[in-house]
């Protein structure tokens, strides 16, 4: 962890290459209750047609939070979370054989020449511009199956996709329109100019799919997670590692969860001193489920401010969710709504009504049965409760919700408050969600 001075704001504006770890310098620190703003590139994508790196994503250099250590946590408010860019490309993807070593995200390879990750190039515009710097060939392990280019209007949340003239128009010039900042090194997506189904209207919602603390080894940025981290487990490049060591030192930041948004609260675990907060993969709208595999990956900025919260010891993240984001049946009541509820309780004589308000959290797995196997647990492990009740409360005070296929679950309920104000998040949780000692909305 740096030893410089801790900082009120650290801005950020140098970008990894794929790969999220303590192997890498962290900037800052800030301080705890201070901010980290940034720009951030696109994921996915562009860093995947880019042989250079060695992950999906292309994030930020983490950031050290002064006094947070391992056994602790970090609350990220996310401030801000901007669309930059004007257009954008994405879709379903195939692999290309013969261009990676086990897995096309982290050891790309030229079958050509036979040079690992090697530097390349756009030259032209279609499938077959991404070019080796050291041989010519056409050297992009992935291609489209269904693939479309959309143009963002941010100021009024709408979008279009545009027909193969326009792409190939946008194409021509897209630095104009992805807008990455000045440091990033992916190509522009916008090069492949794939169109397959122009004239989609679509909302504008954004938020970060790639963001949290650093996992306590080196590992692609776009595998922090235990459904894609899954695939480095005995992998035959440099990054494998058994599942066990897996579970270990990830942190499940790569969540594309659409509700880590503006105005939302993540929290998450801290694995190595200092925590190394970094951020990415931002999507221009996603519902419920990234079942396409890839979303509206785009250029934006993004300020958060950092809580470190004392010796509360996490295996994934937690996420306080916008209000209007939260499930239907895991929302507080309001006063008229309590107040039904006191006068339920005096006609069957109960005297108690519990003071509870609304957690999420975070799971991963191979599937989805795993990853909501996986929220269960860490939902009864952190609070204390019994399994059976987490149970109980996720389906008549919550909800399960998709976060991504093939396997990132949401595990939201009503959570009692002497509970969170024994893990240290009560404060938060309270301010968050307007409520007062008796969890009741004002």
């Amino acid at each position: 962890m740096p030893a410089n001075t801790a900082q009120d704001v650290v801005h950020v504006s140098t970008y990894t290459r794929g790969v999220i770890g303590p192997g890498l310098e962290m900037l800052g620190p800030v301080k705890n209750g201070g901010r980290i703003a940034t720009g951030t590139p696109p994921g996915c994508w562009g860093p995947m047609i880019t042989p250079i790196f060695q992950g999906g994503h292309e994030v930020t250099q983490p950031v050290a939070v002064e006094g947070a250590q391992p056994g602790d946590a970090v609350a990220l408010k996310i401030l801000r979370c901007e669309v930059t860019s004007q257009a954008t490309s994405s879709g379903v993807m195939e692999f290309i054989e013969g261009r990676y070593l086990g897995d096309p995200f982290v050891a790309k390879l030229c079958s050509a020449c036979g040079t690992p990750s090697p530097p390349s190039r756009v030259e032209g515009i279609g499938e077959d511009a991404i070019r080796c710097d050291v041989c010519g060939a056409e050297v992009s392990a992935f291609r489209f199956s269904n693939g479309y280019v959309i143009v963002l209007d941010r100021e009024n949340r709408v979008s279009l996709t545009v027909d193969a003239a326009a792409a190939r128009k946008i194409a021509g010039a897209p630095a104009g329109l992805a807008l990455l900042p000045e440091n990033s090194e992916q190509h522009s997506i916008l090069a492949l100019a794939r169109a397959d189904m122009p004239g989609i209207a679509a909302h504008m919602q954004p938020f970060l799919g790639n963001i949290g603390t650093m996992p306590s080894i080196d590992m692609p940025d776009s595998h922090n997670a235990g459904d894609f981290g899954a695939f480095l487990v005995d992998a035959p490049h440099q990054f494998s590692l058994s599942q066990e060591a897996l579970d270990q030192h990830k942190t499940d930041g790569h969540m594309d969860t659409n509700s880590v948004r503006e105005g939302a609260i993540l929290i998450c675990p801290v694995k190595v001193p200092g925590a190394g907060i970094y951020m990415g993969d931002m999507h221009a709208q996603q519902g419920n489920g990234e079942i396409a595999g890839h979303a509206t990956d785009v250029a934006g900025e993004v300020e958060l401010q950092v809580e470190v919260i004392k010796g509360l010891a996490l295996d994934g993240p937690i996420l306080l969710q916008r209000p209007d984001d939260l499930p239907t049946m895991a929302r507080p009541m309001n006063a008229a709504q309590r107040a039904h509820v006191r006068a339920l309780a005096a006609r069957y004589g109960q005297g108690e009504i519990e003071s509870n308000a609304p957690l999420t959290f975070l799971g991963s797995g191979r599937t989805l049965n795993d990853a909501t196997r996986n929220g269960l647990d860490r939902a009864a492990k952190v609070t204390g409760l019994p399994y059976d009740e987490i149970l109980n409360r996720a389906t008549i005070a919550g909800s399960i919700e998709i976060s991504r296929l093939p396997g990132v679950a949401r595990v939201t309920f009503l959570c009692p408050m002497p509970v969170l104000d024994r893990l240290g998040i009560g404060h938060l949780a309270r301010r968050q969600y307007g409520l007062d000692d008796a969890g009741v909305q004002q």
